[in-house]
């Protein structure tokens, strides 16, 4: 959530950050605003509402001037959505000005400290009190004040600060929100994530937790906020420019929903030795005596990457017999969770930094874990800490509702149960033909695909419902759930997910007339068990809609409407079922005229507990 990005060199700073901040409008906000050093005096210009809201005020204003330069996306946590709260942020005295992401918990108690000081707050905000503490401790050297201010702080910051009195210099800084700094040709851009980078630089370095950097022209130095020197290392970012654009779609939801069957295919290369019957990963090659002898497996994740976990929590005990259990992870942490010998905790992220996840991987790792990471974005804070870890290698994924980041997880989750079962109980021949069947799961895509327009038509007969019903079983169940969110997510329309046998222990008292209930009924161990859920809900007048197995033409009795995808293995099924009912909330939603990339009061990457 939220986005910064900021500019020193010689170019103007203006044009650079708008850039940027369009680059990042996919993690979600509700507020923009940009400050440069003009002359020396610091500038700023905030707007509600979107970038493009932004730049017309800046139009308006003739724009801003300086080489050096923040600008900032705001998601609104302390105070409201309006002008005053919007970033950046100045102190009222020394001339500081500050962006940040994060929450500073103790900020109360640092108001009435500076309030005590004199010191004259304009807005509800943690972040212009953080700006005030280090004005308040500024002597000369920005460096050494946000030093000193960030010793004081509890909470979770990226902090991007400047100073009238040093116009010359960016100081930045990182506490459980990504920051990264780019390294160009006599120039530094700072940002969220390498989006708003890669079209200027691809030398990249992330900060680590509790890291400060000083930024000049002439270059950069790097230390503690106890001031101990540390030496980032310099990395090539993993990141086209190309793909984070949108081409010829409409919005990157649709985008990157036709993307999967080539990003499962970047997914799959050089991890599926069929001849010899084994998973290749080189990610957790390291520990695999370790991961064979895991007595329990523990999968911890929110939203959309929970569901992939709730799937891998099914594939790891079915086919690699290891009792495995997927958690949410705000709850694992606070739990006080049994962590006994040989538990291995896999944490799922698209993003690799978000904070209930995390946290709860330190939790584990505290309590003796061998922790995985299975995550997107390389070199994210999940994959840093991690023992081990499998990248999905599905590209950046720029809308906020998850989609060929889902099936990504759900593809590496299958990869490292067959890493874990070839080497635990499975037969060669056996993983040899799941992994044929894997790699034939992106062909399979593409047929499904090709029924998007019969997918928009049967969405648009139901399109003026306002409460939906997701069921499933088995492998399935999972993925209901994930219909019903993508649903919720951008479309507004109230859904839920549940397995299919819940439904009459109490749901079913919802049911009413023309009620859309859509059923995933593909060919399985409880394709007769969910035939009768779905007349239960046909005999109370709900009209079902029905994700089913090519060539099943006795569905139709049942269902007002039949949406087929290719046969497959049972486990391999949630890779495709899942696909018509993204469309179908793709769809919804533009039908209902919503922003399908910007989905009101959503983040991509949420940084906050």
């Amino acid at each position: 959530m939220c986005g910064i990005v900021a500019y020193i060199g010689n170019k103007q700073a203006q044009t650079l950050l708008l850039e940027g901040l369009k680059r990042l409008e996919y993690r979600g906000y509700d507020s923009a605003g940009m400050a440069t050093i003009e002359d020396g005096h610091v500038r700023v210009v905030r707007a509600v509402g979107r970038v493009s809201n932004l730049e017309d005020k800046l139009e308006d204003l003739g724009g801003l001037r300086g080489n050096l330069g923040m600008a900032h996306t705001r998601w609104a946590t302390h105070g409201g959505v309006t002008e005053p709260n919007a970033h950046p942020h100045r102190d009222d005295k020394s001339g500081v000005c500050i962006i940040h992401n994060g929450i500073i918990e103790n900020y109360a108690a640092i108001k009435t400290y500076l309030a005590e000081k004199g010191h004259k707050f304009t807005s509800d905000t943690d972040t212009e009190v953080l700006a005030m503490l280090i004005g308040e401790l500024y002597e000369g050297d920005l460096e050494a004040a946000v030093q000193a201010a960030l010793r004081e702080v509890t909470g979770a910051y990226a902090i991007v600060v400047m100073c009238e009195k040093e116009p010359e210099t960016l100081v930045c800084a990182r506490k459980g929100s990504p920051l990264m700094v780019g390294v160009g040709n006599g120039e530094y851009i700072v940002a969220s994530d390498g989006s708003a980078i890669v079209s200027h630089t691809t030398q990249a370095f992330h900060l680590d937790d509790y890291n400060v950097v000083k930024i000049t022209r002439s270059g950069f130095h790097t230390s503690t906020i106890h001031n101990v020197p540390v030496n980032p290392k310099v990395v090539q970012l993993e990141l086209e420019l190309q793909e984070i654009e949108l081409g010829g779609f409409s919005h990157f939801m649709q985008k990157e929903i036709f993307e999967q069957p080539k990003a499962l295919r970047n997914c799959f290369r050089g991890r599926c030795d069929i001849d010899e019957g084994r998973v290749v990963l080189g990610g957790v090659s390291g520990f695999t005596k370790e991961l064979i002898k895991a007595r329990r497996v523990v999968l911890t994740a929110q939203g959309t990457a929970l569901h992939a976990a709730m799937i891998g929590e099914y594939l790891i005990e079915d086919l690699a017999k290891i009792p495995a259990v997927a958690e949410y992870a705000s709850e694992f942490r606070y739990r006080n969770p049994i962590i006994e010998d040989n538990t291995v905790v896999v944490a799922v992220s698209q993003s690799g930094e978000t904070a209930d996840t995390l946290a709860a991987l330190r939790e584990a790792k505290d309590r003796g874990a061998l922790a995985l990471g299975v995550v997107n974005v390389v070199g994210s804070s999940i994959a840093r800490e991690t023992d081990a870890g499998v990248y999905l290698r599905v590209g950046p994924e720029i809308g906020v509702a998850s989609t060929k980041a889902f099936v990504g997880q759900v593809a590496v989750l299958t990869l490292v149960t067959l890493f874990l079962a070839r080497r635990r109980y499975m037969s060669g021949d056996m993983c040899a033909q799941m992994m044929k069947s894997l790699q034939g799961v992106p062909e399979k895509i593409e047929r499904i695909l090709e029924q998007d327009s019969k997918i928009r038509q049967v969405t648009e007969k139901y399109i003026e419902r306002e409460n939906w019903l997701f069921l499933g079983r088995g492998y399935n169940y999972p993925t209901a759930l994930e219909g019903a969110l993508k649903l919720k997510e951008i479309s507004y329309i109230h859904a839920e997910g549940m397995p299919a046998a819940e439904m009459k222990h109490g749901p079913i008292a919802l049911i009413n007339e023309g009620m859309p209930a859509v059923f995933i009924a593909n060919r399985g161990r409880q394709y007769e068990k969910v035939i009768s859920n779905i007349q239960e809900v046909r005999s109370r007048g709900g009209h079902v809609i029905v994700v089913a197995t090519e060539g099943d033409e006795n569905i139709k009795r049942v269902a007002e409407d039949v949406l087929y995808v290719p046969d497959i293995e049972e486990p391999l099924s949630p890779m495709l079922t899942v696909i018509p009912l993204q469309l179908m909330a793709y769809h919804a939603a533009v039908l209902r005229g919503h922003d399908v990339d910007k989905p009101r009061n959503l983040a991509k990457s949420v940084t906050v507990e």
